[in-house]
């Protein structure tokens, strides 16, 4: 299985960012939180990998709310 990569990984992070706005550009809370699920799944399915996956989880939701 395989290991999260947390180091920069993107050839061009602001082309990327930009994108990421243009995405969310002129919608709603819900419409934007829904743009961000379906992302989330998506990029969930191409990875594949539980173990990276459940490491991606836990980097996401560490230093957030009350921890488990």
């Amino acid at each position: 299985m395989g290991t999260l990569n947390t180091e920069p990984n993107l050839p061009s992070p602001d082309d990327f960012y930009e994108q990421l706005i243009g995405a969310h550009r002129d919608l709603s809370d819900e419409e934007s939180a829904l743009v961000n699920a379906k992302l989330v799944l998506l990029l969930a399915n191409h990875v594949g990998d539980p173990e990276v996956l459940a490491q991606a989880l836990a980097a996401a939701r560490e230093g957030v709310g009350p921890q488990r």
